[in-house]
């Protein structure tokens, strides 16, 4: 529980540090259009992932293949949607990684390889 109370409070104070530290070396109408910047990307791009990550899970269940690579896509999609919209570049960079398929595909294995081990040490349990 202190980890996540941790979290909670030093991501938004390293954010609020990178802007401070940020806006000094290029101006405050600089930073925030660069917020206003990321956040229209993000928009762009968590739609247009959205939508292909849709069309590849309806092309798989109608091959009779079981979608998971989409699931998993698909949850790293929203994941990396409400990062964006959370103010700050940590979080913004976090979410474009999350939704941007070259990087999307690292994350996804990544996570399958660290719920595989959960399973084999028997963290997870699949009935």
């Amino acid at each position: 529980m202190l980890k996540w109370i941790l979290v909670f409070m030093l991501i938004p104070a390293a954010e609020i540090f990178i802007y401070i530290q940020l806006g000094k070396y290029v101006g405050m109408p600089a930073v925030v259009l660069l917020i206003l910047a990321t956040g229209a990307a993000g928009v762009i791009l968590s739609r247009q992932q959205g939508f292909y990550i849709i069309q590849r899970f309806r092309e798989n269940l109608q091959s009779g293949v079981v979608p998971g690579n989409q699931l998993v896509d698909g949850l790293l999609v929203l994941v990396g949607s409400i990062l964006l919209l959370a103010p700050g570049l940590l979080t913004d960079l976090t979410g474009f990684i999350f939704l941007l398929p070259l990087t999307r595909v690292y994350v996804r294995e990544f996570i399958k390889k660290r719920l595989r081990r959960w399973i084999d040490e028997g963290k997870v349990i699949i009935y």
